[in-house]
């Protein structure tokens, strides 16, 4: 879908605005109104049960052809395409539409579509809301639509949309973003409380998403760790699904869980353990995975104390040598055990591994130092302050703003905006 030009803009605008008042002041028979269904659509071009009311024909004077399609639920166009391009307003409902080739796109009221010419396409009601558009092709007289196949069942159910959240007036990209990390899943919250979902939904899988262009995977595993730091179980559990539903390996999500060992701690990160294993022997995956362990007995305080000062820096041996002796033995472990026996493992790069650290400590709260200090490793790695943003945007949702607040504090004071 492209943008189309200046002056086209200002026609479509004034021809929308005509058929606004007309819809508002019908006067006579001359005048139709858009809410109006019409006649039954040609069966040869639309499957189910479509309507069509003709709103402006070339031979009133205009180069254009205008009118109001409503398409009842599951119903939809043929395949086809438009010599001079189409145009469509959604005027009520949530629909689909598609490009040969591409995913199926959500549609609702308000939304404009700017089809490309001659780009093979369809579109047509969702499964359980009725959808209507005023379609607009210009240039008439260079126009020709060719119609082509009937978009088969398997293409249209390629996208469903649960009832409730049509019902629940969410927009079509929290669905779409939903639906991604859980396919067809009806949440049971819905029924009790349909004003959170749309509260809450709205914003965190449209609102927040939308805020940067952070990539799915990267994005659920950020989360998912952030689950572990706030002892959330039954929303770890979700994002586990989401995980593997988006292609994120066993390995990995075993790596955040591994990792999380020394920054969270065993007692509270053994439940997550089960509960992971439990999802993967639901999915039939083999366990134990194979070992992505680098390092033996003999190489982790070597391999531990490089990866250390690869992150942290030469801050390392500041801390080594400002220890009080009876307190040597913690930097040793940090170097063994925290590094040379987790962070050197492969199954995550380092970058990742770096903003897993750093969403485990902000959804711990009260460890600003430590936030601080691994602001500073991410930078080390090659996570810039506007890579720090997008993680801590993405995690709001999920550990509020208190949190969030504390961490950009840190962020601001260790990276401050260059002016």
């Amino acid at each position: 879908m492209k943008i189309i030009n200046y002056f086209t803009a200002i026609l479509l605008t004034v021809l929308f605005n005509q058929l606004i008042v007309a819809q508002q002041k019908i006067k006579s028979n001359s005048m139709t109104s858009f809410t109006e269904k019409g006649i039954a659509a040609a069966a040869a071009y639309f499957k189910g049960t479509v309507w069509v009311n003709m709103n402006v024909k070339p031979e009133e004077g205009y180069n254009i052809n205008m009118g109001t399609v409503t398409f009842e639920p599951k119903s939809r166009t043929n395949w086809h395409t438009h010599k001079s391009g189409q145009i469509l307003f959604v005027i009520e409902g949530i629909g689909y539409y598609q490009e040969k080739g591409k995913p199926i796109q959500l549609i609702q009221k308000g939304d404009v579509i700017k089809i490309p010419k001659n780009v093979e396409h369809w579109h047509g009601a969702s499964h359980n809301s009725l959808m209507r558009h005023i379609a607009l092709i210009p240039e008439f007289d260079k126009d020709k639509t060719e119609w082509l196949e009937v978009v088969s069942d398997v293409e249209y159910d390629g996208f469903k949309v649960p009832v409730y959240e049509v019902e629940n007036n969410l927009t079509p990209a929290a669905i779409m973003n939903h639906e991604e990390l859980w396919p067809n899943y009806v949440s049971k919250v819905k029924e009790t409380d349909p004003e959170l979902i749309e509260v809450f939904d709205n914003f965190a899988f449209d609102e927040v998403i939308n805020h940067d262009a952070m990539e799915t995977k990267t994005r659920v595993l950020l989360i998912m760790a952030s689950t572990i730091g706030s002892q959330a179980l039954i929303e770890y559990k979700m994002f586990v699904n989401a995980a593997l539903n988006v292609g994120i390996s066993p390995t990995a999500i075993k790596e955040v869980l591994y990792q999380a060992v020394p920054y969270v701690g065993i007692s509270k990160v053994i439940d997550f353990i089960n509960a992971t294993n439990e999802i993967f022997i639901e999915r039939n995956i083999s366990l134990p995975l194979e070992s992505q362990s680098t390092t033996t007995a003999e190489t982790r305080m070597e391999k531990g104390l490089a990866k250390q000062k690869e992150i942290i820096g030469n801050r390392v041996e500041d801390m080594y040598k400002n220890a009080p002796k009876d307190l040597l033995h913690i930097q040793q472990y940090l170097s063994a055990n925290c590094f040379g026996d987790y962070i050197t493992r492969n199954g995550l790069d380092v970058k990742t591994r770096e903003m897993v650290t750093l969403s485990f400590l902000i959804a711990m709260g009260g460890t600003e130092s430590q936030i601080k200090g691994h602001i500073q490793g991410n930078a080390n790695v090659g996570n810039d302050r506007q890579t720090i943003i997008n993680l801590m945007t993405q995690l709001i949702p999920y550990v509020g703003y208190p949190r969030t607040l504390n961490a950009i504090t840190c962020l601001n004071e260790v990276l401050p905006l260059k002016k």
